[in-house]
């Protein structure tokens, strides 16, 4: 299993001199299966460039996973390329919980006024698939969801494939409990003993005093989760819009200071724009 960040940042792209390092992109993971399987999470706007390079490719089977419906995670899709392409074949799955179609959903993207081309219009073979929560595989990988914590609910995903598993939580409120939401504990039991998770980590402790029940963690809060959950590679995700590279170096940093006091040998780091991890 191959695990590439192309977004990493929550809310609102952002782009500029201090957000080089860590990208400036919003939600967009691709997992990619040992038999070449594609999964990608989220259509935020870093799923243009990965749409850019799928182009090139003759695979032509695709997997998009929503976490939910805001707008920064499905505001790249209508610049996905392979969605114009005649002989492409896309699944794309997401929550049952949301309150209407998941294909209604994708398609206020694309709706007149604020997009030239509507969803029926476009090239490409693709069908919507609503998921429960339960078990799922997309070849040798196995899924299983979680349902988030946040505003409009959302679901949490596992994936596992020859012994090694990824979660990936973002917009995921671990101090308030959203309805649909589940427990502190039962993220952790989802996580559990994960090779890698990525979690949302988007404000500090007095950041959060003014944005209580927006949906989003404090990094110490998620760097605890990975803790207790036994996890081996912890990525921040989800970073602030106004989060810069300085700012997430320094957040690192607290991170790693907490872990080795703990005596745990847990790797940390703030997940980047090209960042690639191979289980």
């Amino acid at each position: 299993m191959i695990i590439k960040c192309w977004g990493s940042r929550g809310s609102i792209s952002v782009s500029g001199k201090d957000y080089t390092k860590y990208g400036g992109d919003t939600a967009c993971v691709e997992v990619v299966s040992n038999a070449g399987d594609i999964i990608i999470i989220d259509a935020g706007t870093g799923i243009r460039a990965l749409g850019n390079e799928l182009v090139k490719e003759k695979r032509r089977a695709i997997n998009l996973l929503i976490t939910h419906a805001h707008w920064d995670h499905l505001s790249g899709f209508p610049f996905f390329k392979p969605i114009y392409q005649k002989n492409r074949r896309i699944k794309i799955y997401g929550p049952q919980t949301t309150q209407i179609s998941l294909k209604k959903i994708i398609s206020k993207a694309m709706t007149a006024p604020y997009f030239p081309v509507e969803l029926d219009d476009i090239n490409a073979n693709i069908t919507f698939l609503g998921m429960g929560n339960k078990d799922y595989r997309i070849g040798s990988v196995k899924i299983t969801t979680i349902p988030l914590s946040h505003p409009n609910e959302g679901a949490g995903y596992r994936f596992e494939e020859d012994g090694k598993s990824f979660v990936f939580l973002t917009d995921n409120e671990l101090e308030y409990q959203h309805p649909g939401g589940r427990t502190y504990a039962d993220y952790v039991a989802f996580a559990k003993d994960a090779d890698v998770l990525f979690h949302d980590s988007e404000y500090t402790r007095s950041e959060y005093k003014k944005t209580q029940k927006w949906g989003h963690s404090v990094y110490i809060d998620t760097l605890q989760l990975a803790l207790d959950a036994n996890i081996k590679q912890f990525g921040l995700f989800h970073h602030n819009q106004e989060r810069t590279d300085r700012e997430i170096d320094a957040i690192v940093k607290n991170c790693r200071k907490i872990i080795a006091k703990r005596g745990s040998k847990m790797k940390c780091f703030g997940v980047a724009t090209g960042m690639t991890i191979k289980l």
